[in-house]
């Protein structure tokens, strides 16, 4: 169960379930967020979690690739802004993708020539650091400089979940409107990159980028902002950019 929308974490593929069964049991019976059991079973799946984490980071500091968490809503563009950086040559990268069902956004990614493990959640609205780590043995992380980890669409649960990247990048786009910042301010509070994607559509919606930046950086003081046309090869070297400057930090 998610500690934030109350989602059953029973369906989760990964190879540790056994281990967890009888706080899952509590949690499918007992799923009110304020139950005492329900907390302290909670608090337990995401110390576990935390430690799994934290052994997928070292793993991407062994082999020196920065990891990145790509959250948003669904249809946002993660999947999009992936096959554009795939075309730019900055760095090389490896995708773990997360959706509940079908292989598609793995199979796009790797007709772009990017190795890709798709994980299927079943009924999960996030990835958690468990399914994660499964992906890291199909990637070949000794010849990539990133990993992304393209989390399920959801602008709640995969906030709280550490999955062992190094950083947050969260993608809010015009369609959905700029509200969606104030809305959802504990998936924006971890962000290290706020992307304002599809700003292409910004002559046909009611949506303030100056607006959207002051939201983000209010939650987020000095939160990096960037805006996104996938069409404009200026916006998808701005992105590459900055990843490329992370990179080099490390």
């Amino acid at each position: 169960m998610c500690k934030d929308c109350g989602c059953s974490v029973t369906d989760h593929h990964h190879e540790h379930s056994h281990s967890h069964q009888g706080a899952h049991e509590a949690l499918y019976h007992n799923p009110q967020l304020n139950d005492q059991k329900t907390i302290e079973v909670i608090s337990k799946i995401l110390d576990k979690n935390d430690h799994e984490a934290a052994h997928n980071r070292m793993h991407f500091d062994d082999h020196g690739v920065l990891a990145i968490n790509l959250m948003s809503s669904p249809g946002s563009g993660k999947t999009t802004l992936l096959e554009y950086l795939a075309d730019n040559d900055s760095f090389k990268f490896g995708v773990v993708e997360g959706d509940l069902e079908t292989n598609r956004d793995a199979d796009r990614i790797k007709a772009k020539g990017v190795p890709a493990y798709q994980i299927q959640t079943g009924s999960a609205c996030h990835l958690d650091a468990f399914m994660v780590h499964k992906g890291l043995h199909d990637m070949p992380l000794e010849e990539i400089d990133v990993c992304f980890i393209e989390n399920v669409g959801n602008l709640v649960c995969p906030a709280s979940y550490d999955v062992g990247a190094h950083l947050n990048v969260v993608l809010v786009s015009v369609p959905e409107g700029e509200d969606k910042i104030e809305k959802y301010p504990v998936m924006f509070r971890q962000a290290d990159l706020v992307l304002i994607t599809k700003t292409d559509l910004l002559p046909y919606f009611d949506f303030s980028v100056e607006h959207a930046k002051k939201a983000a950086r209010k939650i987020k003081p000095g939160v990096d902002v960037l805006e996104v046309n996938t069409k404009d090869p200026e916006a998808i070297d701005r992105v590459a950019s900055w990843i490329k400057f992370k990179t080099e930090m490390r």
